[in-house]
C-alpha cells in the first residue's frame, strides 16, 4: 500500500515510487508535518522538531505552561489564523461573534482504495489500470463546529501526491470562510530557492529564480484567471539544482482563477510555502450544513533535478488531468485564419485559404473571430452567437461542408463569457454583465464579462453553442477569453456574498465547459485567454491543448515554451507558424526556423497561404511530413531541455519510451564574428544501445553520446535552426566512429 497508517492511527506515511510524504497527529491533536523527500522505511520523524523557549512564540492552553511548545515554531499541514502561529496561514472564520480565531486539531481518518474527487472543480482522475489511493484526515475547530477534511491522493508509479481541502459548518449559526489555501509545505531545514512563472500578454511564463529569505515572495492573480502574469505553479529547491541534479519540489494548482503561492523563512529559518485561491477579494459564508472545497494542489518531489520533477507532470498531467477523444488522438495541422485577415473575410477568402491548405497537407482550417452578429471589429457583437449569413454568402452549415468537401476539418472560435455593450444581449440583460451599480465599469476592448456564477447565463451560452454546432459540422472549437475581470458585482450573489463571486465564476466556467463536452465528446477543444492568459492544469481537464501565447514570433516563443514546459506537456501547448516580419514584433526568422520551433506543440499556421512563394509551399509540405513522422516523440516522448535561452543558441529533445529514436532541435538565437563551435550535450538515451546520428552519420553507443555530446560541422547562422536525430543501430553500422 502507498499509505501506511501506524502509532494507533496518529502517524501517516504516503509513500512514491521514489518518495515519502510523512504527517503525525501529537498529543494535542496538531497535525505536524514531519518529512516530504526522499523514500525512507516511515519511522516517526517527529523527534526531528527542535523545540524550545522561544520569546513572543505564545503556547497553547493545553500545553499548561510547557513554553517549549508553540504553534509559532511548529512544522504544521493547517497552520491557522488567530491562535498563535503569527507566520501565513492556511485558513481563517470570521465567527458569527466577529472573533477570527481557527484552532483545528485532529480527529480521525479514512483511507480509500480509489483517487478523489472535488465537487465542481477538475483533480487528477483514476484510469482503469492505474487507481490511486486516498487518505482523509478530518480536523475540528475547538470552540466551533466547523471541520476541515484534508484529501491526500497519493498515484505512486507517478511520483505524485495531491491535497484538497473541504470546510464544512456544523454549527448553528453562519461562519464565513475569509481563507482557505489548498497547501502547506513546512521545510525545518536548509536553504531553498523559488522558482516562479512571470510574463504579461504574449510574454508568458519566464521562470524567475529567487533565493526564499525573511522577505516574502508572493506571487499571484487578482484578475479572475490564473493570468498572463504569473502562472499557478511553482518550483522548491536546493540552490545546487539543475535540469540533472539537486532536489526539486514541484506545486502545481489545478484552479483557474485568482490565486496566490508565496514562500518565506520564519524567525527559526524554517521556510513556510503556501498555495491556493487568493484571499484578498475572497470571502465564503457558510450557513449550517454548507461546505466549501478548494481547489487541489498537485505536488512532486525529484532527488536529481529539474527535468526529472518536469517529466513526472508531464506524464500525470497527460495521462490522468487531459481527457477525451484527442488525449491520445492525433491533432490535426490546423490553418487559423485570423493573421490571414482578421475580420476582413467572405467566403471566397476562406475557401480559397481552406483549397490552398489542402494542397498543401493542412488537415483543418479553423475559423476565428468575426463569424456573427455584428462583428466586423472588436468593439460589438459579442453574446450574439448567431452565425451573420451575410457576411459568409450562406450558412456555416454549407460553408463547413465545404471545407469538408476538400477532405479537411472545420474549426470555429467562441469568446463565450464576454459581451459587448453594443449587441443585443446586454441591451435584453444588461444585468447579466459584471458592473457595479451607478458606476461606470473599466472595459477591456470595449467588451464586459458575463456573470458565469448564474445558472441562467450559462443555460443561454450552453443554448446557443449548441444549436450552432448541431447545425454546422464542426471539428474544433477554439474557446477564448479576452479581458481581466475588474468591477466585481453580481445581482445574483450581492450583498455579503459578494466576496465569493471571483470563485463562482470559475465554478460556473467549469460547469459550461463540463455540459459542452459532454454534449460534443468528439470536438477537440483548443483553449484560449488572449493566448496563454488560463493556461493551467484545470483549464487541461476540459481542452487537451491551450494556445500557448499570442505570440508567434519564433524567437520568443523559444524563451515562452520553455518555461511552460516546466510544468505542462508539450503535446499541450498550441504552437503555429506565422508570416514574416512578425506580426506582434516586426521580426524576420527562416521560414524553417518558425516550423521547428512550432514542431514542439500542437502544431498549426496562422498566415496567407496564397502569399506565400512556391519555396515557402514546398517547405510547408516538408514540414507537414516532419509533424507526422516526429508526433509520437512530441507528443508521446520524454522531454529535456538541454539550454535556457538568451544563450548562443537553444537547444532541447525528445526521447520515445523504448530509447530507440530521439530528436534534437537547436535555434541560433545570436551571430559573432570568427564564430566559435556548436556543441550541444545529448540526455535521455540507453547507455548500452548504439545509435547513428543524423548529421555526420556517426555511430557510438548511448553512453558515449551522452558523456561526449556532439559538435556540429558548421556553425548555423543567426536565427537559423536544425533538426538532429539519433536512431538505434546495430553496432558497426554506418560511417567509422570518431
Amino acid at each position: 500500500m502507498a499509505i501506511m497508517v501506524e502509532n494507533n492511527g496518529r502517524l501517516f506515511n504516503l509513500h512514491t515510487k521514489d518518495c515519502t510524504y510523512q504527517m503525525y497527529a501529537d498529543e494535542y491533536g496538531v497535525l505536524l508535518h514531519t518529512y516530504y523527500g526522499k523514500k525512507i522505511d516511515g519511522e516517526n520523524l517527529a523527534d526531528l522538531i527542535f523545540q524550545a523557549d522561544v520569546g513572543f512564540s505564545g503556547n497553547p492552553e493545553e500545553t499548561v505552561g510547557n513554553r517549549e511548545y508553540s504553534l509559532d515554531c511548529l512544522p504544521q499541514e493547517l497552520p491557522s489564523d488567530g491562535v498563535g502561529d503569527y507566520r501565513e496561514s492556511c485558513i481563517a472564520l470570521l465567527h458569527g461573534d466577529g472573533s477570527i480565531a481557527a484552532d483545528f486539531r485532529f480527529e480521525s481518518y479514512k483511507i480509500f482504495p480509489s483517487s478523489y474527487t472535488v465537487e465542481g472543480m477538475p483533480a487528477l482522475y483514476d484510469k482503469e489500470d492505474e487507481k490511486g489511493e486516498t487518505l482523509v484526515i478530518t480536523m475540528r475547530e475547538k470552540a466551533s463546529k466547523v471541520t476541515v477534511r484534508l484529501f491526500y491522493g497519493v498515484f505512486e508509479k507517478e511520483n505524485v501526491i495531491t491535497r484538497a481541502v473541504r470546510v464544512e459548518n456544523r454549527g448553528e449559526s453562519e461562519v464565513v470562510l475569509t481563507k482557505c489555501l489548498s497547501g502547506c509545505l513546512d521545510y525545518q531545514f536548509g536553504e531553498y530557492d523559488l522558482i516562479t512563472f512571470a510574463g504579461r500578454h504574449a510574454m508568458e511564463r519566464i521562470p524567475e529564480r529567487n533565493r526564499i529569505r525573511r522577505t516574502k515572495l508572493e506571487v499571484g492573480s487578482l484578475r479572475g484567471t490564473s493570468s498572463h502574469q504569473y502562472n499557478p505553479s511553482m518550483i522548491v529547491c536546493t540552490p545546487d539544482a539543475t535540469e540533472d541534479f539537486g532536489e526539486c519540489y514541484g506545486l502545481c494548482l489545478v484552479y483557474s482563477g485568482n490565486f496566490t503561492a508565496c514562500a518565506q523563512k520564519d524567525q527559526r529559518g524554517q521556510t513556510r510555502v503556501l498555495m491556493g485561491i487568493h484571499s484578498e477579494k475572497f470571502s465564503f459564508c457558510l450557513r449550517t450544513g454548507e461546505y466549501f472545497a478548494a481547489p487541489q494542489l498537485i505536488m512532486s518531489y525529484s532527488d536529481s533535478g529539474l527535468s526529472k520533477l518536469s517529466q513526472q507532470y508531464h506524464k500525470i498531467l497527460r495521462e490522468h488531468m487531459c481527457r477525451g477523444a484527442y488525449q491520445y488522438r492525433k491533432r490535426p495541422v490546423l490553418l487559423n485564419n485570423w493573421e490571414a485577415t482578421y475580420f476582413n473575410f467572405n467566403k471566397e477568402k476562406l475557401i480559397s485559404l481552406a483549397e490552398q491548405a489542402a494542397k498543401l497537407g493542412i488537415e483543418m482550417l479553423v475559423l476565428d473571430d468575426g463569424w456573427f452578429g455584428k462583428r466586423d471589429d472588436d468593439n460589438s457583437g459579442l453574446g450574439d452567437w448567431h452565425v451573420n449569413e451575410k457576411k459568409l454568402g450562406g450558412s456555416l452549415k454549407e460553408l463547413g461542408d465545404r471545407i469538408h468537401d476538400l477532405g479537411m476539418k472545420f474549426g470555429l472560435w467562441f469568446e463565450p463569457e464576454m459581451i459587448s455593450e453594443d449587441s443585443d444581449l446586454y441591451r435584453a440583460h444588461p444585468d447579466w454583465a459584471l458592473r457595479i451599480p451607478g458606476r461606470e465599469p473599466n472595459r477591456g476592448r470595449n467588451q464586459l464579462v458575463l456573470d458565469m456564477s448564474r445558472n441562467d447565463v450559462r443555460e443561454y451560452l450552453f443554448e446557443r453553442l449548441a444549436d450552432i454546432l448541431e447545425h454546422a459540422p464542426i471539428d474544433y472549437v477554439k474557446w477564448d477569453m479576452n479581458r481581466s475581470i475588474c468591477d466585481i458585482y453580481s445581482h445574483q450573489y450581492a450583498g455579503s456574498q459578494n466576496g465569493e463571486v471571483y470563485h463562482r465564476f470559475v465554478l460556473g466556467v467549469y460547469d459550461l465547459l463540463e455540459r459542452f463536452l459532454q454534449r460534443f465528446p468528439d470536438i477537440l477543444l483548443e483553449g484560449c485567454s488572449g493566448g496563454g492568459g488560463r493556461f493551467d492544469a484545470a483549464m487541461l481537464y476540459y481542452s487537451p491543448q491551450i494556445w500557448c501565447s499570442d505570440n508567434t514570433d519564433a524567437v520568443n516563443r523559444l524563451e515562452i515554451q520553455y518555461g511552460t514546459s516546466f510544468f505542462y506537456p508539450v503535446s499541450s501547448m498550441g504552437a503555429h507558424v506565422s508570416a514574416v516580419p512578425n506580426h506582434q514584433t516586426g521580426r524576420v526568422t527562416p521560414f524553417r526556423t518558425r516550423g521547428h520551433v512550432a514542431l514542439s506543440g500542437s502544431f498549426g499556421y496562422e498566415l496567407d497561404l496564397n502569399k506565400m512563394s512556391e519555396e515557402e509551399k514546398a517547405i510547408v509540405k516538408e514540414q507537414i511530413e516532419d509533424f507526422h513522422k516526429y508526433y509520437s516523440l512530441t507528443h508521446e516522448g520524454t522531454y529535456y531541455r538541454l539550454t535556457p535561452p538568451g544563450e548562443r543558441f537553444c537547444a532541447w529533445e525528445f526521447v520515445d519510451e523504448e530509447k530507440d529514436h530521439a530528436l534534437q532541435t537547436l535555434v541560433m538565437t545570436s551571430a559573432e564574428g570568427n564564430p566559435l563551435p556548436v556543441h550541444t550535450i545529448v540526455k535521455g538515451l540507453s547507455p548500452d544501445k548504439y545509435y547513428c546520428c543524423s548529421v555526420n552519420g556517426q555511430v557510438h553507443s548511448g553512453r558515449t553520446w551522452m558523456g561526449a555530446g556532439l559538435t556540429l560541422r558548421m556553425v548555423p547562422k543567426e536565427y537559423e535552426s536544425i533538426l538532429i536525430e539519433w536512431n538505434v543501430v546495430e553496432k558497426g553500422l554506418g560511417r567509422k566512429p570518431i
